[in-house]
């Protein structure tokens, strides 16, 4: 099993100055062992160090799941790129890694997050970037603030305005990562991954190859090792070729504070009596609120807080299956990218 190493052996192959891509959302699909080891190596050796990072989603969340703080070390992030960042409570203390945002110790950007899986893609292409109506007059635009989240970033930016065909784009550069540490269910021992667990893939594929095709390193977490061949074919997301190390993480969550359950991961459908309905008060005031909008046969984009509520209302309501609803993680620009 020549692929199969520790976190801790997986890590020394990572170099100072490395860009990095990681796939999760908050604590979904987490690389979190690898992480950690990462950050365990820093922490002992000082390297590696002055890293760029890359998550479409974030990596972590303020509910057990370190993620990105792991390594949110002075001195060791650079450069972040992300569509979105670790978020919880406001009367708790801010996650590391907005700490060295806010301390002007890194350069942070929040692009959104179908254009970053876009330049990944770019990047696997070999293509030089991204062309988007999307972000135009918004945050993104660099007359506005570029994606910038602090000073330092505003001093090296990220995306361009451009004339094409008479028309006006953002541009913004290929993502080409020296490494893709990405997150699976399952590994044989040739490196095929499978995501039976899983409640997504969150770009795995994409960022594997992204790295691969520009001669990258590929590490894969996944919760248990299977012999070689014993993977049914229809079953791999990501083929084997592209992985270079696999990292098994008995203990990997499922998701945030979830070591497994099988309806996340689409394996069973819950009873709909076994969901709770919301208990009166301002959350389920708004999310009914919401609720009302809503027009039958829509498909409606979820996202996280209070909006999770919305279902439940139809539920309770006897409207289950009105409309369809879209979880924003799985989003991608392609379609809108290209006008």
């Amino acid at each position: 099993m020549a692929k199969v190493k520790t976190a801790a052996q997986a890590v020394t192959l990572i170099k100072n100055g490395a860009t990095i891509a990681v796939n999760s959302s908050s604590g979904l699909l987490c690389p979190d062992a690898v992480l950690e080891a990462l950050g365990q190596r820093f922490a002992a050796e000082g390297v590696p160090g002055q890293l760029t990072t890359i998550h479409p989603i974030c990596a972590g969340d303020m509910f057990g799941t370190k993620g990105v703080d792991h390594i949110a070390q002075p001195g060791m992030i650079r450069r972040i790129i992300g569509g979105s960042y670790p978020s919880g409570p406001t009367n708790a203390a801010p996650p590391l890694i907005w700490q060295r945002i806010l301390g002007e110790e890194l350069a942070a950007y929040n692009v959104p997050s179908g254009i970053i899986f876009d330049m990944l893609r770019e990047g696997a292409a070999c293509r030089p970037g991204v062309l988007t109506k999307v972000g135009i007059d918004t945050f993104a635009d660099p007359r506005l603030e570029g994606c910038a989240m602090n000073e330092t970033a505003r001093q090296q930016p990220i995306v361009k305005t451009l004339q094409f065909e008479g028309e006006e784009w953002l541009y913004f550069s290929a993502l080409k990562p020296d490494v893709a540490i990405i997150r699976a269910s399952t590994a044989d021992e040739k490196g095929n991954l499978t995501f039976e667990q899983e409640g997504a893939t969150l770009g795995a594929m994409e960022m594997a190859l992204a790295a691969h095709n520009n001669g990258g390193l590929v590490i894969a977490q996944v919760r248990r090792v299977a012999a070689q061949g014993t993977l049914k074919p229809h079953d791999v997301k990501v083929p084997g070729i592209l992985v270079d190390v696999v990292v098994e993480a008995p203990e990997q969550l499922q998701t945030t504070a979830t070591f497994y359950d099988p309806a996340i991961s689409g394996e069973i459908f819950r009873p709909l009596s076994s969901f709770e309905v919301p208990a009166f008060g301002p959350a389920k005031v708004m999310a009914r609120r919401v609720a009302q909008d809503l027009q039958k046969d829509w498909a409606v984009n979820i996202g996280f807080g209070i909006s999770a509520n919305v279902p439940r209302i139809l539920l309770e309501e006897g409207q289950h299956g009105a409309v369809t609803w879209v979880i924003d993680a799985e989003i991608s620009q392609k379609g809108c990218t290209s006008g």
